[in-house]
């Protein structure tokens, strides 16, 4: 069973410190699998994600800061 991370508004858990297992990049997607936790940027956060959301045991999303950091 797959969970969303529930935070307050503009409490954010992910950092600029805070990159992407797969290419470096920052973090926008925490997903929680086997009880190790798995950050991923945008672009391949939604590349795993449907694998990933099998599997994980919850998935913490971030990537609407996106559109609002390009305002």
């Amino acid at each position: 069973m797959t969970t969303a991370t529930a935070e307050a508004p503009g409490l954010h858990r992910l950092t600029a410190a805070d990159r992407c297992d797969s290419c470096g990049a920052q973090a926008y997607i925490a997903a929680e699998v086997n009880g190790s936790e798995l950050l991923f940027c945008a672009h391949h956060g939604r590349k795993y994600e449907e694998k990933l959301r099998a599997v994980a045991t919850s998935w913490h999303d971030e990537t609407e800061r996106l559109q609002a950091e390009a305002r």
